[in-house]
């Protein structure tokens, strides 16, 4: 089971596009594919037409379980969509309270690793997608991953919270002795704005090859696939913003199985 978290300090840079462009294309690959909302205003389980607030379980009780997570409640925990072989685990904004409530308590930092653990013959890819704040969700999300993905908007203020980003990737490994394998995803990108290009360009000369060497372009049918809660490549498989993701893709299996 491969696990990529999609994580950013900074919201608006298409942490949630990236984890339903990916997981749809998985899916249609014949992928068994996990998608988990960590995120308190879980746009990811309302693009899957998912209620949050009538939910039976979800993420934030696999998480109130801490160290007594079970196989049983992951798999309660997790609904299936519309679409064949991808499934989500939503969220509700009571993850909002975890940190108050819980972020103290021994172990906590690990619960969703442990629960991953006991379904990983249930899927071949888990994606998570992330609140833009440091805090247990997203240091459980990091904690279970192989590999963070860090979608980047290509303007100048994106920047800063890529730099939040690499800290916080920084401060887990002194911590924890943990390396992150990551790639960095230049998002909504306008070709036709000089802030864009410029912005790629430090993003190359800062970071380098952990810079995916494509960009995602701005896309109106990302925001017309989600009015109508379907995956892009199921909504426009042809359009440039989902070939962009095809290509993405297959960036990061060749990435995995190196």
């Amino acid at each position: 089971m491969i696990v990529w978290t999609v994580a950013n300090q900074k919201g608006g840079v298409g942490k949630t596009t990236t984890t339903v462009a990916l997981a749809g294309l998985l899916a249609e690959q014949g992928k068994r594919v996990l998608c988990i909302d960590t995120d308190p205003h879980a746009s990811l389980t309302y693009y899957f037409g998912i209620d949050s607030e009538s939910l039976e379980s979800g993420s934030f009780d696999v998480f109130s379980a801490g160290k007594a997570v079970s196989a049983d409640l992951m798999r309660r925990s997790i609904l299936p969509t519309q679409f064949k072989h991808l499934s989500v685990m939503p969220a509700t904004m009571a993850l909002a309270t975890l940190d108050r409530k819980l972020g103290t308590q021994d172990g906590m930092g690990l619960v969703l690793k442990r629960g991953l653990a006991m379904v990983a013959d249930d899927f071949d890819y888990v994606l998570i997608d992330v609140p833009p704040v440091l805090g247990v969700l997203m240091v459980n999300a990091l904690a279970c991953c192989q590999r963070v993905l860090i979608p980047v908007q290509t303007e100048f203020l994106a920047l800063k919270g890529l730099e939040r980003m690499m800290r916080t990737l920084t401060l887990i490994h002194k911590s924890r002795g943990e390396n992150y394998a990551y790639t960095i995803i230049p998002t909504l990108y306008d070709k036709r704005t000089n802030a864009s290009l410029q912005t790629y360009k430090k993003l190359i000369a800062r970071y380098g090859r952990s810079v995916w060497n494509g960009m995602i372009p701005i896309d109106t049918k990302f925001r017309d696939a989600s009015n109508e809660q379907l995956t892009p490549s199921a909504y426009a498989p042809k359009s440039r913003g989902v070939l962009a993701y095809q290509s993405l893709l297959t960036n990061l299996k060749q990435l995995e199985e190196r």
